[in-house]
């Protein structure tokens, strides 16, 4: 039995492909939902959402092999050449234009399409919810997990970001110090992020002949682009909000938010059908407090992850431990690929 800690991307697709080989496992995720960090918001009639993991570029072909291996289709993200542009709180935004440089996708059905795909491929057993494992030990039959139950394996996978890992649960014997050291001090993707999303009955930045792009110094939004579905039959804005507001109340930011694209925007901008946002730092599943600044993606990809634990019986997975973009899906499919290849030539 694989135990695996985490049911985002790469916890998910671990277990996808164990089972491919009939290699019993179990999913134990904190959460009461999978995916991770991960998180479409689906509504009836409206455009799927994105609270999480967005976009991708065709640098990323195993994300991309993973997607056509489920049938799963891709769009481009709309880029408007000419965008809306705020240098500073003081200066009003402008239309500037900007370089084509190279295409960014979106998974059509929203991100959570990918996830629900690979869930669908597994048993109703194998994951289970809000279990938030705080202990780990190994004896001489394999491995134990506490969490609000108790689980028995031959290995374990850590696939959640290190960070969460080194400070939430204790292991027995102990990690190597080094290790440690490193995971406390491994960023986490996201973790800083703030996403902030609106939907619409109708596009009317098209319709008024503006971008649906913005990049902004000032903020409180410091990128915004155009959330259409493929067909472009359901209509949203979504981007990121400077994580510097993460204190401020939900009405508050909600406020800011609107107060700003208002002013860039026009009053059209209030005509919104609703207001999602996530502010990822108060999500305990993803954020844990470091004791120093951490720079983005810092120890990202770092080798000592890539060491073995106690022959095996504990390996190191998620985003953050792949070699090759780590930090973004295609790391996490990197991640889940690996582990399941050392899982399999190990039982063979």
């Amino acid at each position: 039995m694989i135990i695996i800690i985490g049911a985002g991307l790469s916890g998910i697709l671990t277990a996808y492909l164990l089972k491919k080989e009939g290699i019993p496992f179990k999913i134990l995720e904190a959460r009461n939902r999978v995916g991770g960090r991960i998180n479409s918001i689906y509504r009836k009639d409206e455009s799927p959402i994105e609270m999480g993991a967005t976009w991708f570029t065709n640098q990323h072909t195993n994300l991309i092999a993973l997607l056509e291996e489920l049938e799963i289709e891709s769009f481009e993200q709309l880029m408007d050449q000419s965008v809306f542009y705020q240098a500073n709180a003081t200066a009003p935004a402008q239309l500037v234009q900007i370089p084509v440089d190279g295409s960014s996708y979106r998974i059509s059905g929203g991100t959570s399409n990918l996830i629900n795909t690979l869930v669908q491929k597994l048993d109703s057993t194998d994951i289970l919810l809000n279990q938030s494992v705080k202990h780990i030990s190994l004896n001489e039959d394999g491995v134990v997990v506490e969490s609000e139950k108790q689980f028995v394996g031959n290995k374990v996978v850590l696939a959640i970001p290190p960070k969460l890992w080194a400070n939430n649960i204790s292991f027995e014997p102990r990690l190597p110090a080094d290790l440690m050291n490193v995971a406390l001090q491994t960023h986490t993707w996201m973790e800083d992020a703030i996403k902030v999303a609106l939907t619409y009955r109708e596009p009317f930045w098209e319709q008024e002949n503006k971008p649906g792009t913005l990049f902004s110094n000032a903020g409180p939004v410091t990128e915004l682009y155009d959330h259409c579905n493929p067909e472009r039959t359901k209509y949203a804005l979504c981007g990121f909000v400077n994580s510097g507001f993460k204190n401020c109340s939900f009405s508050e930011r909600k406020e800011k938010v609107i107060n700003q694209l208002e002013s860039i925007f026009g009053l059209s901008v209030e005509e919104f059908m609703h207001y999602e946002e996530c502010v990822w730092s108060k999500e305990n599943a993803t954020f844990h407090a470091s004791g120093i600044q951490l720079f983005p993606h810092q120890n990202n990809g770092n080798p000592i992850f890539k060491k073995s634990l106690f022959d095996d019986r504990i390996i190191i997975s998620s985003s953050e431990s792949a070699s090759v973009f780590p930090g973004y899906m295609e790391g996490a499919v990197l991640s889940a690929i690996a582990t399941a290849n050392k899982i399999i030539k190990g039982q063979q």
